[in-house]
């Protein structure tokens, strides 16, 4: 979706916070000649990419791989790391001048602010490209004896684009069909934030296969790219994948049939017509007591859904916040959301939230590493949901066994 060139007010406002931190920065650095010239130095290194953008149009012309890495990038660390090593500066500043030292005191709480976000920062990218895979057992009271076993691989909020490495998203398909699903979940934010990034996501995903199918659904980056656009591309570039917008689809396994149904995506409300979600029209076509998963990107939809009886709902969209302590069940996106992360339960119905198995923005994830889930579906009572501990080697496929 074409973007408006940055105008003179964001420019002149980005100039001022800029100059704002830098002085903040710069009134505690050693007042040498060296030291001056490295402050600037680096002030004009990390405005540059800024520069850039402005000078280009923002998000007008397509944002290659070059420009993300070598433009967009540097202005999100630069937009991380600047306020808060001027906010150390402060902070030290006000203790150095109670002890006598302001600017020793300054100097220390930018280095330490500084030193603390390299390390953060540092492990966060190699989080970022450690892919981990995750068991999840279910448990779904009146699901058809034959599908008791089946296997679904989830992966979710791709983001994929001309920046993202073509090892990685080759690593994910291989663990996918290491795996041997029996179908194949892709719950949403399938491109970064332009149409023209749907042909790098159809190289990386194209080659998926599953005997009952590969299912994906929109969600909000899908629809801020143009859903017009992205839309008409998906379904061109992936004959052999089913796209689910508030549909669904009855798949027969041994003589007994369930129901996989997509929503749409709320960002959808204020966007073109047909992509916002509409549960009713995404389950008219589900016979009643039919056995159903729903693929929703938003979590947020699982109450609606759980109130037509959906048994499970596959989401993703909180990415855990790409910082989570999975232990404590908290993530950075746990403050905001209800449900931010992992398995919840009500009554007979069940909601898994992947973390992502790509990522936004800032190639940053810890204790959130991009996911391949593996959900295996099981005849019983109660309905119940367990997620295994996420780990790197592969997940052993569980054989699939008829109920008692």
């Amino acid at each position: 979706m074409p973007r408006r060139r940055p105008g003179r007010t964001f420019a002149v406002r980005a100039a001022l916070y800029y100059l704002l931190c830098w002085s903040v920065i710069g009134w505690v650095v050693p007042a040498t000649t060296a030291g001056r010239w490295f402050v600037l130095a680096l002030a004009l290194a990390t405005t540059a990419p800024l520069v850039a953008f402005i000078v280009r149009g923002g998000w007008r012309a397509y944002p290659t791989a070059a420009f993300r890495l070598l433009v967009i990038r540097p202005i999100l660390y630069t937009q991380l790391l600047l306020p808060l090593v001027a906010g150390g500066s402060l902070l030290g500043l006000v203790v150095g001048t109670v002890l006598g030292h302001s600017v020793d005191g300054g100097r220390l709480g930018a280095e330490i602010v500084f030193g603390v976000m390299g390390v953060l920062l540092t492990a966060g990218y190699i989080g970022s490209a450690r892919l981990v895979r995750r068991p999840v057992n279910v448990t779904v009271p009146g699901l058809p004896a034959p599908w008791d076993g089946v296997r679904i691989a989830q992966i979710s909020d791709l983001h994929v684009g001309p920046h993202t490495p073509r090892r990685f998203l080759a690593r994910i398909a291989d663990t996918i069909a290491a795996l041997e699903p029996d179908l194949i979940a892709i719950t949403g934010d399938l491109v970064d934030d332009r149409a023209e990034d749907v042909v790098h996501f159809a190289a990386a995903v194209g080659g998926l296969q599953a005997p009952l199918g590969v299912y994906l659904i929109p969600g909000n980056h899908d629809v801020y790219a143009g859903w017009e656009d992205v839309e008409p591309q998906l379904r061109a570039m992936l004959p052999n994948a089913t796209l689910l917008v508030n549909d669904a689809r009855i798949l027969t396994r041994g003589g007994a049939s369930i129901a996989v149904a997509g929503t749409g995506d709320p960002a959808g409300r204020h966007g073109p017509a047909g992509v916002a979600p509409d549960i009713d029209r995404a389950l008219s076509a589900v016979p009643p007591g039919t056995t159903t998963i729903a693929l929703a990107h938003n979590p947020a939809l699982w109450p609606a859904l759980a109130e037509r009886g959906v048994a499970l709902t596959l989401s993703g969209h909180t990415h855990w916040g790409q910082f989570a302590l999975p232990r404590l069940g908290w993530s950075l996106a746990s403050p905001f959301l209800a449900r931010a992360m992992g398995a919840h339960s009500e009554g007979d119905s069940l909601l898994y939230i992947n973390p992502g198995t790509g990522y936004w923005g800032l190639p940053f994830r810890i204790g959130a590493g991009p996911e391949v889930t593996l959900i295996t579906l099981r005849r019983g009572a109660p309905a119940a949901i367990a997620a295994g501990h996420a780990t790197g080697r592969a997940v052993p496929v569980q054989p699939a066994f008829a109920a008692d």
